[in-house]
């Protein structure tokens, strides 16, 4: 992972993961659904799940933005992840994919918006799907708290990346619906059996991803922290 392409994909992955999450999938139904209202014109439909995926990538940025560089304007704390990154990263991996692989069990509580508030997004039309997607953003589930904190961060931090890896998971949160509105435009009804797709490719996916994450997580344990040779 010490090249940029993979790493790069990596976090655009760990966003598509986090949106077809038993969680923030309900979320980006909710979202789907204020999409639909315009669903005979096309135009309207392309831009509102446009507008949804970048609000998520600007939620995201700024979110990965603020919390990283606080980590890293620490002189004590920078220079800590600078020399034991990789030491951290094996365990963070490892617990990661016990969460994945629900093993884990955590209850998280995200933010929660009132019919008051989703009632004024709706009043702005087409580009109340911009805050929208901000604000889910911010609806941190325990797969998707998980994935944002123990993965993209450490991720975004190890390679001194503040902006490109949280864009890159917030537009991997948002492809989902992006995906959902090309489909609406081009006049396909049937988006109900398509989201049950979505949840079985999910449970499977994540199941993977979290195998792998275990298996990352031992290969730098050995490496970094017992420092044996496995290649």
């Amino acid at each position: 992972m010490e090249g940029m392409g993979v790493p790069f994909l990596v976090a655009l992955w760990l966003g598509v993961l986090t949106s077809i999450s038993p969680c923030p999938l309900a979320s980006n139904i909710a979202a789907v659904s204020f999409i639909i209202k315009g669903v005979d014109r096309t135009a309207y439909v392309l831009s509102s799940g446009m507008l949804y995926t970048l609000g998520r990538v600007i939620g995201y940025t700024v979110l990965g933005i603020l919390i990283a560089s606080s980590l890293l304007s620490i002189p004590q704390t920078s220079y800590f992840l600078q020399n034991y990154m990789n030491k951290l990263l094996g365990p963070i991996l490892i617990i990661t994919g016990l969460f994945l692989l629900e093993i884990f069990q955590l209850s998280f509580l995200g933010f929660s918006f009132s019919e008051k508030v989703t009632g004024r997004l709706n009043n702005l039309g087409m580009w109340g799907s911009l805050p929208l997607g901000m604000l889910f953003a911010l609806s941190f589930c325990p797969i998707s708290a998980a994935l944002f904190f123990g993965s993209l961060i450490p991720l975004s931090v190890k390679n001194n990346s503040l902006v490109f890896f949280p864009a890159m998971y917030g537009i991997g949160t948002g492809l989902p619906v992006l995906l959902v509105a090309i489909l609406l435009a081009a006049g396909i009804k049937n988006i109900g059996s398509i989201f049950k797709k979505i949840t079985r490719f999910e449970y499977w996916m994540r199941k993977t991803t979290g195998v792998i994450f275990i298996l990352v997580g031992i290969y730098y344990v050995l490496t970094h922290i017992f420092y044996l040779t496995l290649l």
